[in-house]
């Protein structure tokens, strides 16, 4: 079984930044041929507010000729407590309505795949419980199949034991659940996005893997990360032997930088940029 994992595609009718980037994308993808696409969030640029981006999103994604499974991102349904767009019933229940499950299990052979609602880790509410509870029944239920985790957040940016990284991470307390839960159940692989760096590592027997964002990269607004910057798309070849990853640049892809049209496209992210300077 061959997946092909896109990410972070930012599409928006109103804000077109980087909707160009998509026929590249789509023409690679057919020419590819995997049998799924799995796009793990920020399918929009602003669609936690604005349904006219997810309808115009998932219309673009919907041209691919192979089936295709989405998990939301932040840009798609809020993010964090405390957060100027924190994830609530209205935002999920838009993003249920318009793009189905943002939480999923689907069995591919002997293959178990599980797509994961990151936004909810971090709220402990009914919400986070709710998701934790179905995980545990994913795992538990999966007859022998190996598994394979998507999801828009990474577990970790630089170290598993590391503190709580905000925006980028999942929080400490969740992250340990995750990874207790993904070591009893040996998850083969645990595949996300939202850094906009494309990376490969490991920890305790699952592979890591951050697909690149087919949008924009990040230059000055935020700080260095693990891996490489750049446009493009990961493919995932599931074997009974396991899972091998490539990230792969996709040709004909605009490689934007964020920093110079952030105020265009986030005005929010640079207000707050402006902030920062100014208190240091």
């Amino acid at each position: 079984m061959k997946i092909v994992q896109i990410s972070d595609t930012h599409l928006s009718p109103a804000k077109s930044h980087f909707n160009g980037n998509w026929e590249p994308v789509r023409a690679w993808i057919e020419e590819v041929a995997p049998d799924l696409v799995v796009h793990t969030g920020d399918v929009t640029i602003d669609g936690a507010d604005h349904e006219d981006d997810i309808a115009f999103s998932l219309g673009l994604i919907g041209q691919l000729s192979m089936p295709v499974l989405t998990v939301p991102g932040n840009h798609d349904v809020g993010h964090l407590p405390g957060s100027h767009q924190p994830v609530d019933a209205e935002r999920l229940a838009r993003w249920r309505r318009l793009a189905g499950p943002d939480y999923w299990g689907r069995d591919h052979g002997d293959w178990r795949l599980i797509g994961l609602n990151s936004l909810l880790f971090g709220f402990e509410d009914e919400e986070e419980d709710r998701q934790f509870r179905w995980l545990e029944e994913q795992l538990q239920g999966r007859d022998g199949r190996q598994v394979a985790i998507f999801a828009h957040k990474p577990l970790f940016v630089d170290d598993p034991l590391e503190g709580d990284t905000g925006y980028w991470g999942i929080r400490p307390r969740q992250r340990q659940r995750l990874l207790e839960l993904f070591a009893d159940a040996e998850v083969a692989l645990h595949a996300s996005g939202h850094l906009h760096w494309a990376w490969a590592g490991e920890h305790a027997g699952t592979s890591l893997v951050w697909a690149p964002p087919t949008s924009f990269i990040i230059d000055t607004l935020e700080r260095p990360m693990p891996g490489e910057r750049l446009v493009g798309a990961v493919v995932h070849e599931f074997t009974d032997a396991g899972v091998s990853s490539e990230i792969v640049r996709v040709p004909g892809l605009v490689n934007h930088v964020l920093d110079p049209i952030v105020e265009e496209v986030y005005p929010l992210a640079a207000k707050k940029k402006v902030l920062v300077e100014a208190a240091q």
